[in-house]
């Protein structure tokens, strides 16, 4: 068990579903007023991005958001020093590729995330067969690697992949980068091959962009995770009060479940 496990496990024992806001970090001058805005707006955790210029799984509006971090010189060490001067009261929860943690190195990668507060990783680019290095290392440092099944994903697979996450699955519920849609796509039997063999945390992402569709998501799902629809408001240069909103119109909806 994982530091992020308990907290997590908190949540779903108290009959919470999880909102889990997804916002680059860097992305604008602002960006820890911004994660700030979120936590007031009711999220149980934060998905922070960290830029990487040939992104695999994000869509446009994330990709958009990563090369202005980029371009304002925004690194891991950069993200990792502001967060460890900060106490968000929430988990935060590192998405990024592997080019990014190999370049810094495994052990020195996990733990100036671990120093700053960070008790997650996903890592879409890192296979299941190639985890087993940046496994250990996450373990020894309590970096909880949380591991995605997409709809694409064999049953033998799944099971492999939920038995060897942590804090929770991220349950794909589109074969697409980041982005908003319609529906849920197979976000719905992607969570049931993931309840049929564990009983981890599931949570929803990929194309949840509306209050409706969360709320639909957390019908079936212990949690849900919104990117691109709240990065799009950040790119528009909408405020830390007008993201705050976005946000409790989002959790406004879970409760309502």
């Amino acid at each position: 068990m994982t530091s992020l496990d308990d907290r997590l496990a908190a949540v779903r024992d108290g009959g919470r579903h999880a909102l889990v806001p997804y916002l680059m970090a860097g992305a604008r001058p602002d960006w820890v007023r911004l994660f700030e805005a979120a936590v007031a707006g009711g999220a149980d955790a934060i998905e922070v991005g960290l830029p990487f210029s040939d992104p695999m799984m994000d869509g446009p509006v994330v990709q958009e958001a990563a090369l202005a971090a980029l371009a304002a010189g925004t690194t891991l060490d950069s993200v990792c020093a502001t967060l460890g001067s900060l106490d968000l009261g929430v988990p935060l929860i590192a998405m990024t590729y592997c080019n990014v943690i190999y370049h810094v190195g495994l052990e020195r990668a996990a733990g100036r995330l671990r120093e700053a507060g960070v008790l997650g990783a996903i890592l879409p680019d890192l296979a299941l067969e190639e985890l087993d290095e940046w496994a250990a290392v996450c373990d020894a440092g309590d970096l909880a690697t949380v591991l995605m099944v997409a709809p694409s994903t064999p049953v033998e697979r799944v099971a492999r992949l939920t038995a060897r996450s942590r804090g929770f699955v991220y349950a794909a519920a589109r074969m697409a980068v980041t982005g908003t849609a319609s529906g849920l796509g197979d976000g719905v039997a992607v969570v049931e091959r993931v309840r049929e063999v564990s009983s981890v945390p599931v949570y929803m992402g990929i194309g949840i962009a509306t209050p409706e569709q969360a709320r639909d998501a957390a019908r079936v799902a212990d949690g849900v995770i919104v990117g691109s629809a709240l990065v799009r408001r950040v790119l528009d240069g909408q405020s830390a009060e007008d993201l705050e909103s976005a946000v409790r119109a989002l959790r406004e909806a879970l409760d309502e479940m």
